[in-house]
């Protein structure tokens, strides 16, 4: 099925597009770039984001084959919609030296196996255990928050050189994290149409 967009969502992106200029980035960027401002109402993210087109692609067309999706909390996994995710928070429990964050990545990944999309925008220690661990991810949206540890850890994920979604500073969270898998989501698989508006979908069931 395709996705219906409201009226205040298209609003909102046209508001954002007159404050921003979107149009030089490549289509997943710029999918993704937007989506992340318009779930934190922070323009700062264009320049805060740091994504690879290419790697957009392979994660765009692994998402839309089935790929299974790991959020590191609820928070996460609630604001990713049209598609069921794995969070082993629930199940996790901390260990010396090891958070329950972290533990929860650890259970995830014993669960899905490689190939997976990780969504990481709370704890930076589920983004530290990712890192060790062998996951040959599809993607790694990683975008924790806080002034421990959270721009430390994604710095580390650029360096690991796995296909990754990241920023710069310190901010980050639930929110923006859900979006940027959202973004992937919502961008048209190809040979699929593009999102209704509210309007399209009433006007095609008038002709009906």
């Amino acid at each position: 099925m395709t996705r219906v967009v409201h009226p205040i969502e298209q609003e909102s992106f046209r508001r954002l597009r007159a404050r921003l200029d979107t149009s030089h980035f490549a289509p997943l960027t710029r999918a993704v770039v937007e989506r992340v401002i318009h779930s934190a109402a922070d323009l700062e993210y264009a320049t805060d984001l740091v994504t690879d087109e290419d790697a957009l692609v392979a994660a765009h067309a692994a998402l839309h084959a089935g790929a299974p999706v790991v959020a590191d909390v609820e928070m996460v996994a609630a604001g990713i919609t049209k598609r069921e995710t794995v969070c082993r928070l629930k199940d996790a429990k901390s260990h010396a030296g090891l958070t329950r964050s972290a533990h929860a990545i650890r259970l995830a990944y014993e669960q899905v196996g490689p190939g997976a999309l990780w969504v990481i925008g709370c704890a930076p220690t589920a983004l530290e255990e990712l890192l060790v661990l062998d996951a040959a991810p599809a993607l790694v949206i990683g975008l924790p928050v806080g002034f421990v540890g959270a721009a430390e850890s994604k710095a580390a994920l650029r360096e690991s050189g796995l296909p990754a979604v990241s920023n710069v500073s310190e901010k980050g969270g639930s929110a923006v994290a859900a979006a940027a898998l959202n973004a992937l989501l919502y961008h048209p698989a190809p040979g699929l149409p593009p999102h209704r508006t509210n309007e399209t979908t009433e006007a095609i069931k008038e002709s009906q």
